[in-house]
């Protein structure tokens, strides 16, 4: 349907729309290039892990070594610092990173921390997670 305007200032002006990323599917697009990033790097990865001390990390990824890396997926900066129950993941692990979209200032993460930005296709490593070996030994009475 054709609608006339008699002049150009009956035309409509459309403004290009400020479209706001919902945080949760920036999560889930993160979660998502992370994943594939630690499946590139020869690692098989699980989301939504519970651990045993009751929590659930984002992405956990564990290679043919034995090496678990551990990646706590962060939206927005709000959402980081929101949360301290990181530091409750990071016995579980042999590596610790924060995953983060693009538009992330990711200069606000803790230093002794890795950083991984991602989207849902891939992921760039900005800092590398501070390597920590997990013990190995197992208790006998298991």
């Amino acid at each position: 349907m054709n609608i006339p305007f008699s002049n150009l200032n009956q035309v409509p002006r459309f403004r290009k729309a400020q479209v706001k990323a919902v945080p949760a599917a920036v999560t889930a697009a993160v979660t998502r290039g992370v994943s594939r990033w630690l499946e590139d790097m020869g690692y098989s990865s699980l989301t939504e892990f519970k651990l045993g001390n009751g929590r659930r990390a984002d992405v956990v990824g564990l290679n043919g070594s034995g090496t678990i890396l551990m990646v706590e997926v962060k939206s927005t900066p709000e959402d980081f610092r929101g949360d301290a129950k990181w530091l409750e993941y990071v016995p579980y692990c042999d590596g610790f990173s924060f995953a983060v979209p693009p538009h992330f200032p990711w200069q606000i993460l803790p230093e002794t921390c890795g950083v991984v930005v991602a989207d849902a296709h891939t992921a760039t490593v900005l800092r590398a997670a501070a390597g920590q070996r997990l013990s190995s030994v197992i208790d006998p009475r298991l």
